[in-house]
């Protein structure tokens, strides 16, 4: 008689996340879960204490998942901030489940803007979005705010709506708005500047 597989604790978040994915983390539960890996609801209740522990296990594996994703930029744009907009934007379309457990749920909390935006991970897009635009810092969080907030508007809309995907009509929008941000970027800069 072969021996019964062990149920970990990896196995059932990546269970929870295929379940986030395909029908919305508000169908995670032990049940779902188990019917998943088929095997009874015990595992599941063995590993988190509570269903709420496993949602933020999911959640955190749901954002990396989207990381990663924003920063395989496949199609080179002006500027590797219209590349991560335009992948936000898609990642909507093609993860609407996941894009609205990420942003529109009561998992995504705790963090103003001000901290989002400095963030370890942005640290390198920031880099290197200053070192093109030849800006501040400040500024360049500025100009990244201004792109993070129009492209997140678009996402939201195509995400919970059947708003028609237009790629070119989408990055020429989000470029105007890229552009505009720099402007007001350097206007800024300059209005600082005695």
């Amino acid at each position: 008689m072969p021996a019964k597989v062990k149920v970990t604790k990896e196995m059932i978040v990546d269970a929870a996340f295929a379940i986030a994915r395909e029908t919305g983390a508000e169908n995670i539960n032990a049940r779902t879960v188990s019917e998943k890996l088929n095997c009874s609801t015990q595992p599941v209740m063995y590993h988190f204490a509570t269903i709420g522990e496993l949602k933020r296990a999911v959640y955190e594996k749901a954002d990396r998942y989207h990381s990663e994703y924003l920063m395989k930029i496949t199609c080179p744009q002006k500027g590797a901030m219209l590349g991560i907009g335009m992948n936000y934007i898609r990642f909507a379309i093609e993860e609407p489940h996941l894009f609205r457990f990420l942003f529109q749920s009561d998992y995504f909390n705790g963090s103003t803007m001000l901290e989002l935006i400095d963030a370890e991970e942005l640290i390198p897009v920031l880099s290197a979005m200053q070192g093109t635009l030849g800006i501040g810092m400040e500024e360049t969080k500025k100009v990244f705010l201004t792109v993070f907030l129009f492209a997140h508007g678009y996402a939201s809309i195509i995400a919970n709506n059947s708003l028609k995907y237009e790629e070119e009509v989408i990055n020429s929008h989000l470029e105007q708005a890229y552009r505009g941000a720099i402007l007001a970027a350097r206007e800024d800069k300059k209005q600082l500047t005695p």
